[in-house]
């Protein structure tokens, strides 16, 4: 696709550069080798082998946007290439995939609104050689989880803040050494706090989920954590875009489900054509073959307009309503991929021995992951 900052030959192009196409290749075969074979242990035992989140690392996912001056590779920040990335790795594991990836999103968000001292202190502690797990915590667990009427509070108090509240589904809640706090500041609406682990009155809670074991969500509770004015993202340099954070974070998030759809249709496929009941392969039978081309019509679909989101910020252009858009399509449908591959397999798709019962219990988070996608 066009390169970042530059105006597109056409409207939509779907031309990937040389770079993304070696990234792609790589992160697929990362997916492949790696993430899918421990993605049923992991699913199982909710613990994520340090040994995998470091070889992600080594792949040079943060260190790529980090800039030269912070040790960074001093990449252009691409949008297109960040869902293209969360895409391949999903199809290994959504839940993997977005643990991955969270401490990227960390890095683009201190790239995109942090200050100049902030991404002094901060970046190069991504370009290391070690993973380095942060997050971003938005979500509240309470009704409607309407990440527009935020209940954390941010008090400014004798020059700085205190932060009261609590979050919800927050990945790599109980291991993130740095969390990024979004809390509604009087007069200003929400607000970012760059808090570390350990902060006094900050403690967290892993919780079991229905899906996604991979991501390591848990509650983060902030009583009375106190942190300086320089924790406010931006310090007046910049002034911050909540729903842009929103709107990149669940292009990801949907990518990421993108991802884990074609995994489960390619397999559906398979199946299909490989079960024999009645003398034939049941795919023959229109009910079967027309459930498998619907699933890939509504993963086309959904891939086009993830896709057509990001190269429009990629662009520099309003993309808020081709997010939001792509965001409540990819929810709403994903419920309904994940329901029909179960389907498909018929009795075999309820056993733990196929992973189309994972595959559905991931895709139907996608829905409630940041606030319920229909408030």
């Amino acid at each position: 696709m066009t390169q970042p900052g530059a105006k597109p030959a056409l409207p939509f192009d779907l031309t990937l550069t040389d770079e993304q196409r070696i990234t792609r290749e790589t992160m697929q075969r990362f997916a492949e080798t790696v993430i899918k074979p421990q993605a049923r242990s992991i699913d199982e035992s909710n613990e994520i082998p340090a040994e995998m989140l470091q070889q992600a690392h080594e792949l040079g996912i943060t260190l790529l946007p980090v800039p030269e001056d912070h040790g960074g590779a001093g990449s252009p920040r691409s949008p297109v290439s960040n869902v293209l990335i969360a895409e391949d790795l999903g199809k290994g594991d959504m839940g993997l995939a977005l643990h991955i990836l969270a401490p990227l999103g960390f890095v683009n968000l201190l790239i995109d609104q942090g200050s100049a001292a902030q991404q002094a202190k901060y970046l190069p502690i991504f370009a290391g050689e070690a993973f380095v797990p942060a997050t971003i915590a938005i979500s509240e667990p309470r009704a409607t989880s309407d990440v527009h009427a935020l209940q954390t509070k941010a008090v400014a108090e004798g020059g700085a803040y205190v932060l009261n509240g609590t979050k919800g589904m927050v990945p790599l809640a109980t291991t993130a050494e740095h969390f990024a706090i979004v809390a509604d500041v009087d007069g200003e609406g929400p607000q970012v706090f760059l808090v570390e682990k350990g902060a006094q009155g900050l403690s967290v809670q892993a919780q079991g989920y229905l899906g996604l074991h991979g991501l390591g969500l848990g509650v983060v509770t902030l009583e009375n954590v106190r942190v300086e004015a320089a924790a406010k993202l931006g310090e007046g340099e910049k002034t911050f875009d909540y729903q842009r954070l929103i709107d990149l974070s669940r292009l990801g998030a949907c990518a990421a489900a993108v991802g884990t759809a074609q995994a489960l249709l390619e397999h559906v496929t398979e199946y299909a054509n490989e079960r024999i009941a009645f003398g034939e392969p049941i795919s023959h039978r229109q009910a079967v073959a027309f459930m498998v081309a619907n699933i890939a019509i509504e993963l086309d679909g959904m891939r086009l307009m993830v896709w057509r989101a990001a190269a429009q910020a990629e662009n520099g252009l309003d993309f808020h309503r081709q997010a939001h858009l792509a965001y409540i399509n990819c929810a709403e449908r994903m419920m309904q991929v994940g329901t029909d591959g179960v389907q498909i397999l018929g009795g075999a798709g309820f056993l733990r021995e196929y992973s189309e019962e994972m595959w559905y219990r991931n895709l139907r988070g996608l829905a409630v992951l940041e606030g319920c996608f229909n408030i």
